[in-house]
């Protein structure tokens, strides 16, 4: 046993060492060992269901009960800041460069739709709001450059501050993965969980503290729904939470996302599809058991996240990611990522809530389908340059699918639509398999489903108008 018990030791000094030569901070290294620690030990970071209790559907504040709170809001803007997730890639529709630069609205990328919704503000306000990016090692010189663009929201405030790197560990053995081909996959960004640490040890969090900046807004920058909302800032402040959660209306499409529930202490905790038991993933994805999904737009008091850090060091549960070593390789070897979550903050201040908010606030791109849809009429722009859906569409979701053989990454979509989106704002749900070109002015209406059975790409002329089941 002696000798087990020295050959882990001696384990996990190598990935201590590893992460020391790429001079990572000790309190990075210190949260990883711990994470470790726990894996080589049998820790899954699973949340039982016997741990917790559904979330009741009257048993959070909705956001219609505190519309008369942005007067309140609009006084604490001149100490808040905003910051955005940007660590990643868009590998998912075929590109590795920060998928911030993809444009997604009138020739606007997410990072210039934030950046252009921050002058709007500080224009309206007479203010300079800080816009804060967490970048990851892959994505922060281009988005810098890119912000290049827009001097006139820079403050004195860091505009970035840089998201740490855990070693990934082999499946196979708990060993350090090496990867002499390219050195870059035997790293993974630590999740948005490491957002706590990266901005208390690059010194940001000290730097709005001594500033008088007291509040955080913070999401993913590839939510642009994720505006910020002086209602919602005003509740934040006139309820001095230490933490605020934005949650919404969980469909059937988010049944395999983060939800919330609360432990037996009355607590909120937030709990992902990693951290659910095998035997539990039916009641995980039961809708209307969890029936409040994290949108990860969060509102945190800088004051206290740093009384916790004063405390301690801020460590979240633990999630354990299986994936290939490069995903791009089927026959690549497994490996393990340990990560965390953001939202996990959730359990661990004391007094925090969540807020239902419409579905509005959660308008991701995930994918080409999501990009689809953003690009088309079914999202409007607005002059303050927030995502809004377009008013004539009856419905708050709407289904695209989208053959990923011909349509799934970003050069494909755009290949197969070189005009653009077809007009989607009558439209209830859209299927496309097959390889199928779409002319310039097409309105696809009701629930359509277009399909090329052949070896040969099927062309949509100029100005068709599409409706129910059509096959080429």
């Amino acid at each position: 046993m002696n000798g087990v018990i020295n050959t882990l030791d001696a384990t996990a000094r190598l990935f201590v060492d590893k992460m020391k030569q790429e001079e990572q901070p000790q309190t990075a290294i210190d949260i990883f060992s711990r994470y470790y620690d726990a894996l080589r030990h049998g820790k899954t970071g699973y949340i039982a269901e016997s741990e917790i209790e559904p979330v009741a559907e009257n048993g959070i504040t909705d956001f219609a009960d505190i519309a008369d709170l942005h007067i309140a809001g609009e006084e604490a803007l001149a100490r808040t800041v905003v910051i955005k997730l940007n660590g990643g890639l868009g590998t998912s529709m075929g590109l590795y460069t920060a998928k911030s630069l993809i444009p997604v609205k009138k020739g606007l990328s997410f990072l210039d739709i934030t950046a252009l919704q921050i002058r709007s503000l500080n224009k309206r306000f007479g203010l300079s709001i800080p816009l804060i990016m967490m970048n990851s090692f892959n994505t922060e010189r281009d988005t810098l450059a890119a912000l290049d663009k827009y001097p006139d929201i820079k403050t004195n405030i860091p505009q970035s501050f840089i998201q740490h790197k855990f070693p990934k560990v082999n499946a196979a053995d708990l060993s350090p993965v090496d990867a002499p081909h390219d050195r870059r996959l035997e790293w993974n960004p630590p999740g948005h969980g490491d957002l706590y640490a990266a901005i208390q040890c690059s010194g940001v969090l000290d730097s709005l503290l001594k500033m008088g900046y007291k509040y955080a807004f913070i999401s993913n920058i590839d939510n642009l729904g994720a505006a910020l909302d002086t209602r919602i800032l005003g509740h934040f402040k006139s309820r001095d939470f230490p933490f605020l959660m934005e949650v919404t209306d969980r469909m059937f499409m988010d049944r395999k996302g983060g939800h919330i529930a609360r432990l037996k202490s009355g607590q909120l905790v937030l709990r992902e599809a990693a951290q659910c038991p095998p035997e539990s993933i039916d009641r995980f994805m039961n809708t209307d058991l969890y029936r409040y999904f994290n949108t990860n737009n969060l509102w945190i008091r800088l004051d206290a996240l740093r009384e916790i850090w004063n405390r301690g060091t801020l460590t979240l549960p633990m999630i354990r990611n299986m994936k290939r070593l490069d995903t791009r390789d089927e026959l690549s070897p497994n490996v393990i990522q340990l990560e965390s979550a953001m939202g996990s903050a959730l359990s661990i201040f004391e007094n925090a809530d969540a807020l239902r908010v419409p579905r509005s606030r959660f308008a991701p791109v995930k994918n080409c389908e999501d990009l689809l849809l953003l690009w088309s009429d079914y999202y409007d722009l607005t002059e303050d340059y927030r995502i809004v859906m377009n008013r004539r569409h009856k419905s708050i979701q709407m289904n695209v699918r989208l053959d990923p053989q011909f349509y799934g990454t970003l050069n494909k979509l755009k290949e197969r639509f070189p005009a653009g989106a077809p007009s989607l704002v009558e439209c209830e749900s859209v299927n496309i398999f097959g390889d199928v070109k779409f002319g310039k002015d097409i309105v696809i209406t009701g629930r359509t489903s277009v399909i090329n059975a052949t070896d040969k790409q099927a062309l949509i002329d100029d100005g068709a108008r599409l409706t129910g089941n059509i096959t080429l």
